[in-house]
């Protein structure tokens, strides 16, 4: 028997494409909701739409979920497993009397929409079949159709959006079942929510309209109406409905190019919800601080910038062990040798990089093939002055006792001063001697990375 006074939240997507990042902060949501409360989050794949449906949008979708750390409570439930359930309740409303069997031909609706056009009415069904005697039923297949109040008003007390009131006239006769017996969304997410125990909706308000509907359903079949939250839908940087343009792929996107799931949900947290000023909040944090008065009504807007800000600040703060293993993934060749290069550079690259991506364009130096391949642009700047310089310091470098970035970085210093160089006259052509770039890390964490014996292989190949 279930706990009458547990809250329950629910993410319901459907598997016919991929795992949206605004159906993901509606996942966060209701996971924070549920576990702030001490309550279950539960998933529903709805998935009635069999043409649609794929299994391997399915698996983006618990692949995603599980990555974020996202953890449903129970088994998902698959929707279309309940199509008997469905049926089920559309024939007891049909029993009662507070639905009805249609007959209406596309060409009937047709006319509707002709003479609804000509009023310039919205476009409903006119319940040509609402109250026709039993003795008039056809033996065609024929369509289930809930009896919509037709006076009065439907109010929505919702916990984001306030008081919503909707005149009941606004509504034509909603399908329950479709004539080949199939169950519409309208009552499949009525039925579902209230045998899987759902207390608490919480979902984008493009469904603020469905809410007046399904309460109708609710009421109709004398069971308790959820709480209703419907939040704000993410718009483009331009304010624009979010699309590709902005930014807006799927989930596993971002997982491959180079995000943290922990940023994610630090972003996707606060694009619409605040807490005060506070910008960064750990997992801990989220759960004791989330509440649904919280949420803002406005629309929030999505900012990959922003996004990349705070995904710089959870690789900062990262250790370099965690770092080197997101690392191993995406690089295959690394040996005891190379990963203790990897473990030198990373306090380094880790400062700046946006993404993970980032730390592996910075570590890419250490697998370059010898000798390395250098463009023209970059050939020109191996002058014979360089290679002079680049000669004089191997020399120093061969004769450096220990080796490691202060002693590096104090013979180079010395190096420049006793030669009358500018820095960068020594750092430019030994950067591109060593990395094949001119633009790579820091040059004392280079060299201190690569090694002596690695240093001075590579220097040599320079035919100095």
């Amino acid at each position: 028997m279930k706990d009458q006074n547990k809250i329950v939240t629910r993410f319901a997507p459907s598997p016919t494409g991929y795992l949206h990042i605004g159906g993901v902060r509606t996942a966060l949501f209701n996971w924070l909701f549920a576990k702030s409360n001490n309550g279950k989050f539960l998933l529903r794949i709805e998935d009635t739409d069999r043409k649609r449906s794929t299994q391997e949008s399915t698996r983006v979708i618990l692949d995603g979920l599980n990555w974020l750390g996202l953890h449903y409570d129970e088994e998902p439930v698959y929707q279309h497993k309940n199509i008997a359930r469905h049926s089920e309740i559309a024939n007891h409303l049909l029993k009662e009397g507070k639905a009805y069997k249609c007959w209406a031909t596309e060409s009937d609706l047709d006319i509707m929409r002709q003479e609804a056009n000509k009023l310039g009415l919205p476009i409903k069904y006119n319940g040509m079949w609402r109250e026709k005697n039993p003795e008039e039923e056809k033996t065609e297949p024929f369509v289930i159709r809930f009896k919509t109040p037709l006076e009065g008003k439907t109010v929505i007390y919702d916990k984001v959006q306030g008081e919503i009131t909707f005149s009941n006239d606004n509504f034509d006769d909603l399908i329950l079942l479709r004539s080949d017996g199939t169950p519409t969304y309208m009552l499949s997410v009525v039925v579902d929510d209230h045998d899987m125990g759902v207390t608490h909706i919480i979902r984008g308000d493009d469904h603020l309209t469905n809410a007046a509907k399904q309460k109708q359903i609710y009421e109709a079949l004398n069971w308790k109406v959820p709480t209703f939250s419907h939040i704000p839908l993410i718009h483009g940087s331009d304010g624009a409905k979010l699309s590709k343009r902005h930014g807006a792929l799927g989930i596993d996107h971002y997982q491959k190019n180079g995000f943290l799931p922990e940023a994610m949900i630090n972003y996707l947290l606060r694009l619409g919800w605040s807490h005060g000023d506070k910008e960064i909040f750990s997992q801990e944090d989220m759960i004791r601080l989330f509440n649904i008065k919280n949420i803002g009504k406005s629309s929030s807007r999505l900012d990959i910038e922003k996004l990349q800000s705070v995904n710089n600040h959870y690789i900062k703060n990262s250790s370099d062990k965690d770092l080197l293993e997101i690392i191993k993934k995406s690089q295959s060749n690394i040996n005891k040798k190379t990963e203790d290069s990897i473990l030198k550079i990373l306090p380094d690259l880790k400062k700046s990089a946006k993404r993970t991506d980032d730390l592996l364009s910075g570590i890419s130096f250490i697998f370059l093939s010898k000798p390395i391949q250098l463009s023209e642009d970059l050939k020109k700047i191996i002058t014979p002055e360089a290679k002079a310089i680049l000669n004089k310091i191997k020399k120093n470098l061969l004769a450096l006792e220990s080796w490691d970035s202060n002693n590096i970085e104090q013979l180079l210093k010395d190096f420049s001063i006793s030669e009358e160089l500018k820095f960068k006259d020594i750092a430019q052509p030994l950067r591109v001697a060593l990395t094949g770039s001119l633009s790579s890390p820091s040059i004392y964490n280079i060299l201190d990375c690569l090694g002596a014996d690695e240093v001075i292989n590579r220097l040599n190949d320079i035919k100095l």
